[in-house]
């Protein structure tokens, strides 16, 4: 998203094989400079045999230094005799060039009329005595540490991020890891790409519009608002919205997640915030974006486990001072957003800190279209693609799964080498997303065939007989993920639901487990998704929205989401098991009606059955051919397939 996060692109880079290689390099070049020349270590002399070889002329040249220790070249036929052949090649195999042999002098002005004499009779070629320095002894002796610091600062600058803009290693772990977004940064992202939302960018963009122009408020004695809080199921655009700010804006923006601030350190967390919001306040007017608020932000000392994590409780009391610390005129906004705002602290909550909750709820009908056409505009599709069919297709979509589903059918077209994405490619995305993988070679013998499309006609034969049911779209027996069989349903979007609608909709799903008694007179374990279903349903007609006359108008549901950390339940145990009476009597109650209707129907349920049996998936207008056209549809929009 930034264009200069690496303030130095051409910077050269270490390779920690660079470093080793030097090392090695360095103990070769040791190894040359002590050594001379020679690759192969020189063997210790006795002056014995110094003085043989000396009177047998093999000895061409000897250097001595310090007037101590003599170095003894030898001449090439010298090399070929079998007594040198342990210094005749070095470490390659190639020939000695010497010295081959060192050994260490007496009197010293005994030796040297020792080698004039030998090189007066020819003997000896030359000598000579040299001074050798102790330089190179005190580095062999120093090297072991040189390279052992070497090595540490190397290791160290690593640790440390390589000593500029590190954040978040040894020596930065107390800075803050926000990536800062200002003038210098391109971000595209801008509320014209935030499709529906409408309630939620404008507030957002007064925010924006404040910081733009404060002149226009504080002139009216308005404030800054301290902080805006974006809550929503996960999916709506809160991340987003906050890209659209941080394009809008145009003042330093900060991002980071909750999970930053959190470090195996203690006191990491408390420094990260300090450090961040003190960035923010010598940039200000600037905005600081904290994404997942709730893993810092967690309510304090609620879980009864094994008490509060004391140092993610002292990152949010520091959160909480900063927020609440800094003065009206310092212009430093924090935007946080969650999908668990009911876990969040009190005091993290309170105005002052967050002034405003911003619900980002799923989009509608018209708020899906809108977002189709965002998602589309960068895809090859036909002409008159319906963007209000697509939205009619997709209830209880959030604009993430919108996103998925838009490029899930560019790549169902591209499997069939299409030019371009029709609606087809749409509805099977659909299929594909909702109902997942269709797996046709999936061995299924004909009984257990018969079994699942008396099953699936089922719920289709159910659902069209009940006025609150959701109309029915498709019936396959093809296996999808990990279900036999699918019937695909276009619910109605409602705002509230009445207790004959939830008994319609739970009839419904009993229909499989129903039909297959009404057939073949047993049940099987085909319809356990559909008893999951139910029995939340049950329960939370019973236990939550207070549909039940013998539990009556009370609600055990807790909005805080405290209740999962009470060992003990809301109510007693006469009440506990008068709501398992009563769940149970919902379920077994809509069960038998949905066996009452398809005893009514059997030979219409057989005859679908049949039909998918053959086509293995049927649609809306098969049902029409078998039931006749649903007379509760009369004030229900069409949906053409």
């Amino acid at each position: 998203m930034a264009k200069d996060n690496n303030p130095n692109p051409n910077k050269f880079k270490v390779s920690p094989w660079l470093v080793y290689t030097a090392i090695l390099l360095i103990f070769l070049f040791i190894s040359f400079i002590t050594g001379g020349s020679s690759l192969q270590e020189p063997s210790q002399l006795s002056s014995s045999k110094f003085n043989t070889y000396l009177e047998q002329g093999q000895i061409e040249k000897v250097i001595v230094y310090n007037k101590l220790e003599a170095e003894v070249f030898l001449k090439a036929d010298a090399l070929k005799l079998k007594e040198h052949a342990k210094v005749s090649k070095d470490l390659f195999d190639n020939t000695n060039k010497g010295p081959q042999y060192t050994f260490d002098i007496g009197n010293d002005q005994l030796f040297q009329t020792k080698l004039e004499k030998a090189v007066a009779e020819g003997k000896l070629k030359d000598f000579s005595f040299q001074a050798k320095s102790n330089w190179s002894d005190l580095f062999i002796t120093l090297l072991p540490i040189i390279i052992i610091v070497g090595v540490w600062l190397f290791i160290m600058r690593k640790m440390s991020g390589g000593g500029a803009g590190g954040g978040g290693q040894i020596f930065n772990i107390g800075k803050s890891k926000a990536k800062l977004f200002d003038e210098k940064t391109d971000i595209k992202t801008t509320f014209k790409d935030v499709a529906g939302l409408e309630g939620a960018k404008e507030e957002i963009q007064e925010i924006v519009e404040f910081l733009k122009n404060p002149e226009k408020y504080t002139n009216l004695g308005g404030k800054i608002p301290k902080g805006a809080l974006l809550v929503g199921p996960p999916g709506t655009g809160k991340t987003l919205l906050a890209k659209a700010v941080a394009g809008e804006a145009q003042v330093p923006f900060f991002s980071l997640s909750g999970s930053d601030f959190v470090e195996m350190f203690v006191g990491v967390g408390a420094s990260r915030v300090r450090d961040l919001f003190k960035q923010a306040k010598e940039k200000s007017p600037a905005i600081i974006f904290i994404d997942e608020i709730d893993a810092v932000g967690r309510a304090r000392g609620k879980s009864n486990m094994s008490g509060g994590n004391d140092e993610r409780e002292n990152t949010l009391n520091q959160l909480l001072t900063e927020m609440d610390g800094f003065g009206t005129n310092s212009n430093v906004i924090v935007l946080a957003a969650t999908n668990r705002a009911d876990v969040l602290d009190k005091a993290l909550m309170r105005a002052g800190r967050f002034d405003r909750q911003i619900f980002v709820d799923l989009p509608d009908i018209r708020e899906r279209a809108e977002i189709f056409k965002v998602h589309l505009a960068p895809l090859k599709k036909v002409e008159g693609l319906d963007l209000d069919f697509l939205a009619k297709q997709t209830p209880g979509f959030s604009g993430a799964d919108i996103a998925n589903l838009c490029n899930e059918a560019a790549l169902i077209a591209a499997r069939f080498n299409k030019t371009a994405v029709d609606r087809q490619d749409f509805l099977d995305a659909v299929d594909r997303i909702v109902g997942g993988l269709e797996k046709k070679n999936k061995i299924i013998s004909p009984e257990e065939k018969k079994a699942i499309a008396i099953h699936e006609a089922g719920h289709a034969t159910v659902s069209w007989m009940l006025e609150h049911a959701a109309p029915l779209i498709k019936v396959t027996i093809v296996p999808r993920g990990q279900s036999l069989g699918a019937a695909w349903y276009l619910p109605e979007e409602r705002q509230i639901v009445r207790p004959d609608q939830m008994l319609d909709e739970m009839c419904a799903t009993m229909g499989g487990r129903a039909a297959e008694k009404v057939t073949f007179d047993r049940i099987s374990t085909g319809a356990l998704s559909d008893l999951e279903k139910v029995t939340k349903q049950a329960r939370a007609m019973v236990t939550i929205y207070g549909l039940n006359d013998k539990i009556g108008n009370v609600t055990y549901y807790d909005s805080t989401g405290q209740g999962e950390y009470n060992f003990s339940k809301p109510y007693s145990d006469e009440t506990a098991r008068v709501i398992d009476t009563e769940i149970s009597l919902l379920i077994e109650g809509q069960y038998q009606r949905a066996i009452t209707i398809l005893e009514e129907n059997k030979d219409k349920l057989n005859q679908l059955a049949d039909i998918l049996i053959e086509k293995e998936v049927i649609f809306k207008d098969d049902l029409e051919a078998i039931f006749g056209k649903r007379t509760f549809d009369a004030n229900l929009e069409e949906v053409v397939l």
